[in-house]
């Protein structure tokens, strides 16, 4: 079946044969469309802030991001800068899809099944612990050992896009692997934030945020199923996160978490029910709209037949993806590179650190931790992937751009020590991004078969 299911469906412009559509909106689309469009807009404006960070008008980027951004309300007040407004506010939506993402994983996808989930969940935890270890045992201790939650993450765009680019090089087996193990890294990540990188505790707004919770929990029992009501009580959650003195991600997560992953209607209902509509309604009604309501009713079950989190999932995701990490890039990612200041890196353990937790400890974490699963039958291949592929699925693990930056952020706040961590991050996503790419490209795809696929 066509896109549009029926040749008599008349296409919007953007879809027509028109020129314009034909020759530029399609091409966008087709390119939107692909799994490494995300992260060639991230890398775009990670170029970018670099570019502005290093030129002759670099404090208009430090003055553009610490513009101050305040909301007054009565007894609602907000006081941040532009800079804090996207890694705390717009960033709570990327979390809340990161949410979405891990509860689709754990009711229908690869974590709902022991079995299936053994190897990207061991594989993780390994690519967690090690770089942790490994930052710490180039820091030693002191202040700059907050740090250690940096080299842990990785970043589900960049490392994805890097496996696309190996194109047919990489098993297919892969990407699910990948992804599986990047949304439980997510997991560890929010985890570590809620424990280790918060402030004081505000308790009574703390009880506020879970009294927020109960509300949607409550919501969600009486079948509640206006848009508006939830996204009121999202954004109250936020707030008293944000007032607890709990990172506010944290409630985008939350959200997520929460958001119904079951259909309200079956679709063979709503199949019936656009049947019978169509049989007692006509193509041309005298007056117009006479029965629209029908067709209303219609398009409200149509929506039902859609489980929330899919919903939910399919508005927010382009805007995580090509609005809001481009501009946390662009936001965070302005690090000057100059002489002194990749002197100063050079010699500064918190770079060496992140770098070295990337580079080194998540590949190793990630490989040794995955195949000593398999090898002790604890855990299965997919089909087609070897030890070498995973080798490579491991170094493309240690690209942790976004979440780390984001960890730096909270660990290390505003000064030099914070611009170290973040050109450590910045080596070890070029470093690990080509590394990964070399390694995937050695398995020719005639021998992609010919791997021994471990595991009983």
């Amino acid at each position: 079946m066509s896109e549009s299911g029926s040749s008599e469906i008349r296409p919007p412009w953007g879809r027509s044969d028109r020129f314009v559509p034909r020759a530029v909106l399609r091409p966008l689309q087709e390119f939107l469309d692909t799994s490494t469009a995300s992260g060639v807009l991230l890398l775009v404006a990670v170029l970018l802030a670099l570019a502005w960070a290093n030129s002759p008008w670099s404090g208009g980027y430090d003055a553009l991001w610490s513009t101050p951004v305040v909301f007054d309300a009565g007894p609602i007040s907000l006081d941040l800068d532009l800079r804090h407004a996207v890694n705390d506010g717009l960033m709570a939506l990327f979390f809340l899809v990161a949410g979405l993402e891990i509860k689709r994983e754990l009711t229908t996808g690869e974590l709902s099944g022991w079995r299936s989930a053994a190897l990207p969940i061991v594989a993780a935890v390994g690519g967690m612990v090690v770089p942790a270890l490994v930052y710490l045992a180039v820091v030693g201790g002191g202040p700059d050992a907050r740090g250690w939650g940096i080299p842990m993450a990785t970043d589900i765009a960049f490392a994805l896009g890097a496996l696309a680019l190996a194109g047919s090089a990489a098993a297919p087996g892969l990407r699910p692997l990948l992804l599986t193990l990047a949304i439980v890294d997510d997991m560890g990540a929010i985890l570590v934030i809620a424990l280790f990188y918060t402030g004081g505790v505000d308790a009574g707004w703390l009880v506020a945020a879970f009294g927020m919770a109960a509300i949607v929990v409550l919501a969600q029992l009486v079948e509640v199923r206006a848009s508006v009501v939830y996204v009121l009580a999202g954004l109250a959650l936020w707030y008293a996160v944000y007032r607890a003195g709990v990172h506010p991600t944290i409630a985008g997560v939350a959200m997520g978490l929460l958001t119904p992953s079951q259909r309200f209607q079956q679709p063979r209902a709503v199949s019936a029910e656009a049947r019978r509509t169509a049989d007692e309604t006509m193509d041309d009604p005298d007056p117009p709209d006479a029965d629209a309501h029908w067709w209303i009713r219609l398009a409200s079950l149509s929506k039902e037949a859609v489980s929330p989190l899919a919903r939910v999932e399919h508005v927010l995701l382009p805007w995580t993806s090509f609005l809001i990490l481009p501009l946390f890039a662009l936001a965070n990612a302005g690090v000057e590179i100059s002489w002194a200041a990749l002197g100063g890196a050079l010699r500064s353990p918190v770079a060496l650190g992140v770098a070295a937790g990337l580079v080194v400890g998540k590949p190793v974490g990630v490989w040794v931790a995955g195949m000593a699963s398999v090898r002790g039958g604890f855990a299965r291949m997919p089909a087609g992937v070897g030890p070498a592929p995973f080798l490579g699925l491991a170094i493309a693990a240690g690209i942790g751009f976004t979440i780390s930056i984001f960890i730096a952020e909270l660990a290390f706040g505003e000064g030099p020590v914070l611009e170290h961590a973040k050109v450590g991050i910045l080596a070890a996503t070029v470093v690990s991004g080509v590394a990964a790419n070399l390694v995937l490209r050695l398995r020719p795809h005639d021998q992609r078969g010919h791997d021994r696929v471990l595991g009983p």
